[in-house]
């Protein structure tokens, strides 16, 4: 049992609000996940070059000195640190950056890389973890959040959702895959790669591929809903918008709801009722193997 939410702003004055209004649905998730939670935020572009968002083992970590061999190698733009996170943003190819810190910094992981998003995760109370990242503070455009209850997996911070698999994509899962263990062997030899053994980045990791062979977002969730074998509501986030599909027997809680202003979703319509206006919004249950998608324009 974990908890999701997603919140996409539709109306640009909400942008700077974006943190405030999902943090109090986040936290409403906390009896669903108590063991950790974690966060994609889409925000800032970046669209000559990439972010890349890192994860240190240790809050100790030398910041100093990876921002130095940075500005070293590639045309650093900034680096922003957030307790045991830092996003990288810079005027390079994201592979030329990644593999740069894999064969450079094998003790940090990336949770994301893209122009868009950012991604970070904690251990323990999902209250702890939004007073640590200050998740109130953030703007941006859309953003995905998990509270999770460790049943597939170890309690650790890389295990911690969302899982970021593409290019400014990510997946926040709740439900359980029965074939993901056979799956993950056959993307690795299609070059996917995978830091742990979670069934929610495999299922992250599979869209990536589907995307990688030409599919479209619902392309690929519709191809999902052949391969991936077990029970699930996804959200999906991607550089312009976000996704929610549930598994064809639908069996674990999902709400949506959208205003004017705002669409977004969750496993409990406590989460929704925070936002401003939810007493006036159109509230659904989504239909098991349907895609429920929100987009905003790029130009």
């Amino acid at each position: 049992m974990c908890g999701i939410v997603g919140l996409f702003i539709k109306n640009p004055v909400l942008e700077s609000q974006l943190g405030e209004l999902i943090a109090p649905m986040l936290s409403e998730m906390t009896e669903r996940g108590p063991d950790s939670a974690g966060i994609a935020v889409y925000r800032d572009p970046n669209d000559k070059g990439c972010k890349i968002t890192v994860l240190a083992e240790n809050l100790d970590f030398d910041w100093s000195a990876l921002e130095e061999s940075l500005k070293a190698s590639f045309a650093l733009k900034k680096i922003m640190v957030t307790q045991n996170h830092a996003v990288l943003t810079l005027d390079s190819a994201i592979s030329e950056v990644q593999d740069w810190l894999n064969e450079n910094w094998k003790e940090l992981s990336v949770t994301s890389a893209g122009t868009n998003i950012e991604i970070f995760k904690g251990k323990g109370n999902p209250a702890d973890f939004i007073e640590q990242f200050d998740i109130k503070s953030m703007s941006g455009t859309h953003a995905l959040g998990h509270t999770r209850m460790a049943t597939e997996s170890a309690i650790t911070t890389e295990h911690s959702h969302p899982f970021s698999t593409g290019q400014d994509l990510c997946l926040v899962h709740n439900g359980s895959l029965s074939n993901h263990n056979r799956l993950r062997e056959t993307l690795r030899r299609s070059g996917v790669q995978f830091k742990t053994d979670n069934d929610s980045e495999v299922a992250a990791g599979y869209l990536s591929w589907r995307l990688s062979e030409g599919d479209d977002l619902d392309q690929a969730l519709n191809h999902a809903i052949d391969d991936l074998d077990g029970f699930y509501t996804f959200a999906i986030g991607t550089r312009d918008g976000f996704a929610v599909m549930r598994d064809p027997i639908g069996c674990k809680p999902a709400i949506m709801a959208e205003t004017d202003d705002w669409a977004a979703m969750s496993s409990e319509y406590r989460a929704i009722a925070t936002l401003p206006g939810a007493e006036n919004a159109r509230i659904w249950e989504p239909e098991p193997t349907q895609i429920y998608s929100w987009k905003r324009s790029l130009e």
